[in-house]
């Protein structure tokens, strides 16, 4: 069993502020996890808001006032919580120009790039769009400068046609079957579940007693 193949499965979102963080500290836990190379990380999507349409984006702050009812002084106070943890990373964020939108073909974007092995590198590029450079990720011309960036082909035919369309609603029913409704969630060793960006520490140490669950 300590040769087969260690997934952790990731459900998130690409416009998810904890996604971000908690894919950073799933960075931190591997680097300090024994049996790394034999870890493979698998993406599956998860929508926040599968009706926010495509191309009227509202401004992040806006949106978080009126959804939890804040004053756009204690958004942007909770932004900068937030902005500081992402700085411990190295990544700069720019929340107040993030702009939040339906992330349906971002997810399909994945999908299209875990084909060719680049599911990471695109998954990681859309963040650093949404979270740092105030771009519209539900923008077929964002999303197809972005694939190119990655080096992700076939882009074009994507946004023509409805490819990975079921594999991402799969991802959404699945997250349901397993009482998934907050990202980021991760699955370790289709054992041990870890819900939400708990950090670094405590990834690392589910990820120890998964393993160790091998050997019981």
């Amino acid at each position: 069993m300590s040769n087969e193949t260690f997934f952790i499965d990731v459900w998130s979102d690409v416009i998810c502020p904890f996604c971000y963080l908690g894919a950073k500290q799933l960075d931190q836990a591997l680097a300090g996890f024994a049996h790394v190379d034999q870890v493979v990380v698998r993406h599956h999507a998860f929508e926040l808001d599968p009706s926010a349409p495509k191309d009227k984006a509202m401004a992040h702050n806006e949106l978080l006032s009126r959804k939890y009812g804040l004053t756009l002084e204690q958004v942007a106070a909770s932004n900068e919580r937030l902005s500081t943890q992402a700085a411990a990373f190295g990544l700069t964020w720019h929340l107040d120009q993030a702009l939040p939108t339906n992330t349906f073909d971002a997810h399909r974007l994945i999908k299209l790039a875990a084909e060719q092995g680049l599911e990471e590198a695109m998954s990681r590029r859309l963040y650093a769009a949404y979270f740092s450079e105030g771009q519209r990720v539900s923008d077929p011309d964002v999303l197809t400068v972005l694939a190119n960036e990655v080096g992700v082909a076939g882009v074009h035919q994507l946004f023509e046609e409805d490819h990975f369309a079921e594999e991402v609603r799969e991802d959404e029913e699945t997250a349901l079957e397993l009482g998934i409704s907050g990202v980021p969630a991760f699955v370790l060793d289709g054992k041990f579940m870890v819900n939400g960006a708990q950090g670094a520490d405590q990834l690392l140490s589910v990820l120890d007693r998964a393993w160790a669950r091998r050997s019981a």
